[in-house]
């Protein structure tokens, strides 16, 4: 009678309470308000930590205006201007870059009379294009965003009205905390709502969050439990309760408050009561919800932090060389200042000048700020501005890559970091995750263990060979597939266009546009997630059902085992269950099964009940999924399946005709007298019983046909991919997941049909815990069990505590060896386990999970305590084996990086045989490698292992990894060497501060790292460690969101958009959607643009040095005075206008090596990681460069013109004309791609500017104040000598840079120059070939067959399409 009460007592608290989390508890359970927080009034806004939200429209109005009037509106704002702001907000942002504050610093000097150089104008105009410009994009940017807001604002919603007493159409910008929204299928939520009411009878609700994290799998919400208004039609004037929850924050999976209703009874507020704004109602008529946080406050708006953005390493090193820059600037006014001062002190009364008492030393301290003005160029202003240009350029280039496209995800590359594309080329290690990344992540059931004894399910490795194989010979007809596992509504319609309410400052290619083109599944096809059972297991299940074979009481221990894996392998999981026909995902429950004690008394029943017994065919059951699915998921309510069960009977409420006391946790089925522990010998041979089943049952393939067999089947859509391969495993042996509600499981086991499984409470994954839980009460004794899965040794140590018998030592011994069997073949594995409660341990355990649930302040970590006490003294059941094959071309992607030079680590939290499986099937790990192993209990000991490891490698020198510089051969660059294969918990001990150093030491002498059983916050250690200790520049890449602190941490973070949601893409730099195209976004792409953005910077400072020098060499002809040769005009334009865009196509289209020739030869990476593209030597020999050429063309012109009347300007012609022909020609000789583009733009570039000073010359009189520029151009061009001072001049200056490049290029080639003169043979390949394809093009058709060349390609419209025939390994010389 008490267990009665209890159960019945249970059943009103829990019976519409959700699985997760929520439950309602007495007010004396919880902590009271005073508790909580002291200063809380009912009547104030809450201080601190949380707020208080009760219903615009509700009873307590007035009490509303008090509460909520502080709160922000739903209306969002990303834009950073308005048309008032834009002009004073944008200028203070500028200002911000020394280099503009710079410049502005000069316009104000030369408004100083004493040290004016040009005109005042004049001085504005550098300064003011480069401002004009960014603004010109800020401004195009912002208003984008402004139309973006205003869409968003403007979408309409239903609001209930007070006074209008009915839900009304609003803007989401009026929508307010406390309003009553109502949604309806396919719609998108406005801002976060605490879910209320649901059409869905078990007040469940679907959203996809597609929008938000990019996962598009469906997800579960359900309504605050044990409201005064549930079940009936909700109205939004009768609600009367108080929501207290915390203050607005990020954590996109954490939702932390209560609910207060009338009665003072508080449920707690989880993250599965709250509509998400930007979400996307699914699979629900309707729903309705009142709003916590709104516009801003929204989870989904605090998470919008924009486009990353990094400072590369080039850049940091373009930061050090303008400071070289200002100090020549400096040293160049210096020299000036000084000259002047002792030029003036020479003079004694000159009659030329005007009288003036100005001492020398003070006016040379005038001119040092006036050759400040006159030298302002050397500094490069304009450098940042065409970075961003040309950066801009090279994404676009890198998104439009075809191999880097994926048609079957219809997605390409996407770069979310604008402002470091160059470190691509410069990486020296790589982090890699394993599950995902280097490996599909689509699981498949290989084989499993279960009390002790393996079934290796041969016919099921068989068949997906011949799958593979199958799959292999075939094309992709289509560019977009959907799994059926990730199958959505039919139902509803998606078609509704999806907002993105994120991106603020929107991406070239916004993530979301992905998003809505493909959804990854756990499974591609039917055919790949099919499971064919094992034979002997498939027999050890008919024998539950049948009547035929012998009493099996010596196996039944073994039988019992069984049954609860499976039955663990379906309820434990978070499946949501949907159907073609109707994907309603919950159903209701069909009439509860009478508790039963023990596998005999289940046999019994089954043929006292003349059900069918056991077979894998469903179809032959009454109660098959295939026809009870047609019942539960037929269009319309009145067709559900619904239990012809009295509403005031409690599901548990022992019959009548049954035994009255309760069954004990002794009289579990695993607990049977003459139990065994499924010895090898001890297993029964089921087939007679399988002859004898498939006589009685009729032919398998019997029943309904094919085609409604495929109508009706059951759709799984699961979180990640090991869970849905699970559940159809357990679904091949007859354990299938028909249904699921927040309160209940509707499952299927063999030979008894539908059978509802009370789920009391469910403990979700936690990174700390490494395991899941589920408590149900069981469907055939009625006791509350635990089933827990998780990683094998937290599993194996938390069973092993129980494992007090021989049996179930010997049982986990040999589940110990089969893991170790199966982490040899590289499969993933994990255990499951269970624990039977009496009710009294229930109860006790039940009232501290309360408190723990409805805690506001540290409710993680109490609901972390509250599942370690329930998860201990576990029962081991079996293990499994899930296979999760490499991606295509991992193997020849990893070992191109590693010949490329870059140290590649795998982190993952796999086992060590697993991952060590994995890295020599992808090429990681060498055949000749010497595996190095450190698996540690205690740091001491960690200590003492990475001293004899490294003691090891130091011994031999001859198997160490060679050095990156002499690596030149395929042979070489395999060459054997050392990996380290590392445990978590021997990493905890490496990564504290005394033995970081070691650790490294030991690392550096290894080709390859492999952590194993490592986790999330070990993961970004271990990339900070590195790259911070060492130096070195890192690239972390992964799919998941374990990998998310990895890849913010590393220089650049790379996301895949896998099988685990996107939350690695959102946080990532680049994300791309293979493995295999980090080969060519690195060794490709990442060589292109740090040498053309590299090239680009030494030539921005090369043109201005160059032609700063000009008018430095001047000075000495003219007493330091500060004068120029050339017109002021000229002069702010030469290097703004007249040579600003040559270099633009310099750093986008410059092309030094062919894609197929980096692709073939990954040794070229190396450049980049080395930084020879630009080194501080490349740096001050590109200054010396520009010295020299600078004085060639000064002084030839001077000599030229010595003794002679020329006028000023007159004498600057040549220069100018000189000095624009040698910088315009200087690119044409850097240059290793010249097309027509480059001819276009270089002549116009020296047309514009001889047009200018024609136009100038020809017009302009008073222009350049108090000189007189009129017709000193056309008097110049008309004479001879003008042009051959300019050509001669070109000539000289240019001449020793050609030279040196020859010379070295001839003696000492590097494999750049190597591989370019490979390029240039294979183009001469290409054009010979086509020009003997034209040749005999008159008799192609009659000698096709004799004359025609193998590899020519007549499609073929670049030299790049042609293979390199050489093998790949060293540059040939």
């Amino acid at each position: 009678m008490e267990r009665f009460h209890l159960i019945r007592h249970r059943w009103q608290q829990v019976s519409s309470t959700e699985s997760r989390q929520d439950w309602t508890s007495p007010d004396s359970l919880l902590p009271s308000k005073s508790d909580l927080d002291p200063q809380d009034h009912p009547g104030n806004k809450l201080p601190g930590k949380r707020r208080a939200v009760i219903a615009r429209h509700g009873p307590h109005h007035a009490e509303y205006l008090n509460i909520c009037k502080g709160y922000q509106g739903n209306g969002i704002r990303t834009t950073k201007y308005t048309l008032l702001s834009f002009i004073p907000m944008n200028l203070f942002q500028q200002f911000h870059r020394a280099a503009n504050l710079y410049f502005l610093f000069l316009v104000l000097l030369n408004w100083v009379p004493v040290v004016e150089a040009f005109q005042k104008e004049i001085t504005m105009i550098p300064l003011a294009v480069v401002l004009t410009v960014i603004a010109f994009k800020d401004a195009m940017e912002d208003y984008r965003r402004y139309r973006y807001d205003q869409r968003i604002n403007n979408t309409l919603t239903h609001v209930y009205s007070g006074k209008q007493r009915r839900y009304v159409e609003r803007r989401w910008a009026e929508v307010c905390v406390g309003d009553v929204v109502r949604l309806c299928c396919n719609e998108i939520i406005p801002a976060d709502l605490v879910l209320l009411h649901s059409s869905d009878p078990n007040g469940v609700c679907h959203i996809e969050t597609a929008n938000l994290d990019g996962e598009t799998n469906l997800k579960q919400r359900q309504v605050v439990r044990n409201l005064p208004q549930q079940g009936s039609e909700f109205t939004p004037e009768n609600f009367s309760s108080r929501i207290e929850c915390e203050n607005p924050n990020d954590d996109l999976r954490r939702f932390r408050g209560y609910m207060e209703h009338p009665n003072k009874v508080r449920v707690g507020l989880h993250s599965e009561n709250l509509l998400l704004r930007s979400c996307t109602v699914r699979n629900t008529e309707t729903v309705i919800g009142i709003v916590v946080y709104a516009g801003h406050e929204t989870k989904a708006m605090q998470n919008n932090s924009g486009p990353r953005y990094k400072r590369s390493k080039l850049e940091r090193r373009l930061n050090v060389d303008v400071l070289w820059s200002v100090v020549i600037l400096l040293l160049m006014c210096l020299t000036a200042a000084v000259g002047h001062g002792l030029w003036l002190s020479s003079l004694k009364d000159p009659v030329y000048m005007i009288p003036d008492d100005t001492h020398p030393a003070l006016a040379g301290f005038y001119m040092f700020w006036t050759m400040i003005i006159v030298l302002q160029v050397l500094i490069p202003v304009s450098l940042y501005v065409s970075i961003e240009i040309v950066k801009l350029g090279q994404i676009y280039f890198i998104q439009n890559d075809l191999d880097l496209y994926n048609a079957k995800l219809d997605s390409g590359v996407q770069c979310r970091a604008l402002n470091i594309t160059e470190d691509l080329g410069q990486i020296q290690y790589l982090f890699s995750d394993k599950t995902g990344t280097l490996t599909e992540n689509r699981m498949l059931f290989r084989r499993c263990t279960v009390a002790g004894t393996e079934y290796p399910h041969y016919e099921n490795a068989r068949a997906m060979e011949q799958f593979e194989e199958q799959c292999s010979g075939q094309l992709e007809n289509t560019l977009t597939m959907r799994s059926r596992s990730s199958r959505k509504s039919l139902s509803c319609n998606r078609s509704s266009v999806s907002l993105n309410t994120l991106a603020a400052d929107s991406d070239i290619h916004s993530p979301h546009d992905t998003l809505r083109r493909h959804a990854p599944g756990a499974f591609s096809s039917t055919m790949e997630c099919a499971v064919v059972p094992d034979v002997q297991l498939q027999g050890k299940l008919k024998a539950l059902s049948s009547h035929v074979c012998p009493p099996l009481r010596h196996n039944a221990a073994e039988l019992s085992h069984i049954l609860d894996f499976f039955l663990a392998l379906t309820v434990c999981n978070t499946v949501v269950v949907s159907s073609p026909s109707q994907p309603r995902h919950m159903v209701q429950m069909p009439m509860a099964r009478t508790p039963l004690r023990s596998l005999e008394e289940i046999k019994a029943v089954l043929q006292k009940l003349s059900l069918p017994r056991f077979s894998l065919s469903p179809s032959q059951n009454t109660d098959s999924p295939p026809s009870l699915t047609r019942r539960l998921f037929s269009r319309g309510r009145a067709a559900m399946y619904t239990p012809n069960t009295p509403q005031h009977t409690s599901p548990y409420v022992t019959p009548s005709h049954t035994p009255a006391h309760t069954p004990s946790p002794s009289s579990t089925p695993t607990l049977l007298h003459g139990g065994a522990c499924g010895m090898d010998e001890e297993r029964p041979q089921p087939q007679p019983c399988l002859e004898l089943d498939n006589e009685d049952g009729g032919d398998e393939d019997g029943g309904e046909g094919e085609d409604e067999d495929e109508e009706e089947e059951l759709l799984y859509e699961a979180e990640s991919p090991d869970e849905a391969a699970l559940v159809q495993a357990a679904r091949a042996y007859g354990c299938t997941l028909l249904g699921r509600s927040p309160e209940q499981l509707l499952v299927a086991l063999p030979g008894t049909g539908p059978l509802s499984v009370p789920l009391l409470h469910m403990l979700p994954f936690h990174s700390a815990r490494k395991r899941m839980s589920v408590v149900v009460r069981h469907p055939l004794t009625g006791q509350v069990v635990v089933y827990t899965k998780g990683a094998d040794n937290v599993i194996m140590e938390l069973a092993g505590t129980s494992a007090a018998d021989g049996c179930s030592r010997e049982t986990m011994e040999k589940t110990q060896q089969h893991l170790d069997n199966y982490a040899r073949e590289g499969l993933r594995t994990l255990c499951v386990a269970k624990r039977v409660l009496d009710e009294a341990e229930y109860e006790a355990w039940l009232k501290r999970h309360a408190f723990a649930e409805t805690s506001i302040e540290n409710r993680e970590q109490l609901l972390l305590e509250s599942a370690q006490r329930l998860e201990m003294n576990l029962t081991l059941l079996g293990a499994t084996g899930i296979v999760d094959r490499l991606q295509e071309e991992v193997p020849e992607t990893i070992e191109a990086l590693q010949r490329a030079g870059i140290k590649v680590w795998v982190l993952t939290g796999d086992k060590q045989e697993t991952a060590v499986n994995i890295a020599c099937a992808c090429k990681l790990l060498q055949p000749t490698d010497q595996l190095l192993t450190a698996n540690c209990d205690s740091k001491e000991a960690c200590e003492a292992r990475l001293h004899e490891l490294q003691r090891n490698i130091s011994t031999a020198p001859e198997r160490s990894l060679p050095d990156r510089d002499v690596v030149t051969s395929e042979d070489e660059a395999a060459v054997s060497g050392f990996t380290l294969v590392i445990d978590g918990r021997t990493l905890d001990f490496a990564l504290q501060e005394d033995l970081q150093k070691v650790f490294l030491d030991l690392t550096s002498g290894c080709r390859s790292v492999i952590c194993c059983r490592s986790t999330p916050l070990q993961k970004s250690q271990v990339v900070r460690l590195v790259g911070d200790s060492l130096r070195v520049m890192t690239l972390a890449i992964g799919d998941g969101a374990n990998d998310v602190s990895m890849i913010q941490v590393a220089d650049i973070g790379v996301g895949i958009s896998g099988q685990e949601g996107m939350q690695a893409v959102m946080s990532s730099d680049f994300a791309i959607s293979r493995f295999k195209h980090l080969r060519k976004l690195m060794l490709v792409h990442g060589h292109w643009c740090y040498t053309r953005l590299a090239n680009m910077i030494l030539y921005f400072f090369y043109k201005n040095v160059m032609y700063v020098n000009l008018l430095f060499w001047f000075q000495f002809f003219c007493g330091f005075s500060g004068s120029t040769m050339t017109n002021s005009w000229v002069l702010i334009f030469f290097n703004l206008l007249f040579t600003s865009v040559p270099p633009l196509l310099y750093g986008v289209l410059d092309k030094d090596v062919s894609a197929n020739t980096l692709l073939s030869f990954p040794q070229l990476y190396k450049a980049g990681q080395n930084s020879q593209a630009y080194l501080p030597s490349t740096f001050w020999l590109t200054m010396v460069d520009a010295f020299y050429q600078s004085l060639v063309c000064f002084f030839i012109p001077y000599f030229t013109y010595a003794g002679s009347d020329i006028g000023l300007f007159s004498f600057g012609s040549p220069i100018n004309g000189s000095a624009l022909l040698i910088i315009l020609l200087h690119q044409v000789v850097e240059s290793r791609t010249l097309t027509w583009l480059h001819a276009v733009v270089l002549l116009g570039s020296a047309a514009f500017y001889y047009t200018f000073v024609l136009v100038f010359s020809v017009t302009c009189v008073t222009c350049n104040s108090p000189t007189n520029p009129y017709g000193v151009e056309t008097k110049a061009m008309s004479e001879p000598i003008y042009y051959c001072v300019c050509g001669l001049t070109t000539v000289l200056a240019l001449l020793p840079r050609i030279l040196f490049r020859a010379l070295c290029n001839s003696i000492c080639p590097s494999d750049l120059v190597k591989a370019q003169k490979l390029d240039k043979s294979v183009l001469e390949q290409y054009w010979a070939t086509i020009h003997q394809w034209k040749e005999k093009r008159p008799v192609r058709q009659k000698l096709n067959s004799k004359h025609n060349p193998q590899t020519l390609s007549v499609n073929a419209d670049i030299p790049d399409s042609v293979d390199c025939t050489l093998e790949a390994g060293a540059v040939p010389s």
